[in-house]
């Protein structure tokens, strides 16, 4: 069977939102919007952040662009299928606010996920959901970043002018289709042209082969490298990576694999599949990933922080293996089903993450967005749906962005306890105490008394 569990079933859903009947598409250059508005209400968990103020209704000139960055920002969300375009419009406002006071990647996939089909016939093109998802990344002035998947019905032996949703996440196009998929790529590059950044693909859905019990690695880099050869001849500056696969992890693993440690053991036919995709591949400018820091097993070993350890002990092999290609981890998750955390221990599980991702030198890792349709409880999202108000994951993400894009030099900040995990540069400093329990630590030479799971920024250096 293919090696994944229920989390990935109900962590996201393919299904589209209804199209709004009588009103006509505009195609959008995905930079040409206007800047965020939000509320004046107080930011929370985030130390400098510029608060976005209300703007006119109309784009500039300047702003026909994503904006210039002296640093990839190196965090960023992904959308899924209700964001903030499902939103009443005051909320719209507050997620620009929440998205756009730091500018961060956002992702969005070219079907499902909130995206309808978008070749539903071949060479009959709707963008109408896409260039609305666009629309709102550019207003929260985004560094856009697409994700090819998944493939139309026709490309995937189903019936030209029709969508079945309950196969779009489980089926890849068919070889004699992948030209078509390609091509489709190529269409989306040129409606976009502000969007330089494209993972192919999605967790190598379809790219299952029961017969050997192995991934498809073939079949998919076959798929991979005719994108690859067609978005480059759009533009030489598309950046393009893959394979997008997912990397699962046992704590009591009956097969042997070349990376294991205390938080478990990897699913070896993962790393075969990355390293065929490495020797036969025509060209990459990332590799691209994800997975969760629970085990399939036992959940999070040894314990839920340090499991966090993981997501560095990857990202170093994914270094070593392909050259020190830049990594990317599409989707990262740290709860195991029906934890029951609060959530000021999800936030500072999520922030031991964000830590590890950084020292091990990460170049982006974009967090699965999971807003709901309805309002009520929403465990680590980023404002609460329907009602508003920012929630502390967005506050984190911020912080991160701000303080922390790649390329930044960290500094080497000592904890006399180390129940208090830091990462520190120049100017900041975030503490995450990873007890349930008050703790008083020496923190780069001053002490701190940290709440239970508190998360605090300090400045150092005169900032």
């Amino acid at each position: 069977m293919i090696p994944t569990d229920g989390r990935h079933a109900r962590r996201r859903s393919p299904w589209p939102i209804a199209l709004g009947a009588g009103i006509l598409a505009v195609v959008l250059v995905a930079g040409i919007m206007v800047y965020a508005a939000t509320r004046s209400k107080p930011r929370t968990g985030f130390a400098g952040a510029e608060v976005a103020t209300k703007v006119p209704t109309s784009a500039p000139p300047e702003l026909d662009q994503p904006p210039a960055l002296e640093t990839w920002p190196r965090w960023g969300i992904t959308h899924t299928q209700y964001s903030a375009d499902n939103e009443p419009q005051g909320i719209v406002e507050e997620a620009r606010g929440v998205l756009g006071r730091v500018p961060m990647l956002q992702n969005q996939h070219i079907m499902g996920w909130g995206v309808g089909n978008p070749e539903p016939s071949p060479g009959q093109f709707n963008f109408r959901d896409l260039d609305r998802r666009l629309k709102f990344m550019a207003s929260s002035r985004a560094v856009p970043v697409i994700t090819l998947c998944c493939a139309p019905d026709w490309m995937k032996g189903g019936q030209a002018g029709r969508t079945d949703w309950s196969k779009n996440h489980t089926v890849a196009p068919e070889p004699e289709h992948f030209d078509d998929f390609a091509k489709l790529a190529v269409r989306v590059a040129k409606q976009y042209p502000t969007v330089k950044h494209y993972m192919v693909w999605n967790e190598f859905k379809g790219f299952w082969d029961p017969a050997t019990n192995r991934w498809d690695a073939r079949g998919y880099t076959e798929l991979y490298n005719k994108v690859y050869t067609a978005l480059k001849k759009v533009n030489k500056d598309i950046q393009v990576g893959g394979p997008y696969i997912p990397i699962e992890s046992n704590a009591r693993s009956p097969q042997s694999s070349e990376l294991s440690g205390p938080w478990g053991t990897i699913d070896q036919r993962a790393l075969d599949a990355i390293e065929y995709w490495i020797d036969h591949k025509k060209g990459a400018d990332f590799i691209v990933v994800d997975g969760a820091s629970m085990t399939n097993d036992k959940g999070n070993v040894p314990d839920d922080f340090a499991a966090q350890a993981k997501f560095s002990a990857i990202t170093n092999w994914l270094r070593g293996k392909s050259g020190d290609l830049p990594v990317w981890w599409a989707e990262w998750y740290v709860e195991p089903e029906n934890a029951g955390w609060s959530e000021e221990k999800r936030t500072a599980v999520q922030a031991t993450a964000l830590i590890e991702f950084a020292k091990s030198g990460v170049t982006t890792a974009l967090y699965w967005n999971p807003q709901q349709k309805d309002k009520g409880e929403c465990a680590g999202c980023l404002w609460a749906p329907k009602v508003g108000g920012e929630m502390p994951m967005a506050g984190l993400l911020s912080g991160f962005t701000k303080w922390f894009p790649t390329g930044v030099q960290l500094a080497d900040v000592q904890s006399s306890d180390k129940r208090v995990r830091v990462l520190g540069q120049e100017r900041q400093i975030v503490m995450v105490n990873t007890a349930d329990e008050e703790v008083t630590a020496t923190v780069d030479g001053k002490q701190v008394t940290l709440a239970p799971y508190e998360i605090r920024w300090t400045g150092r250096g005169g900032a």
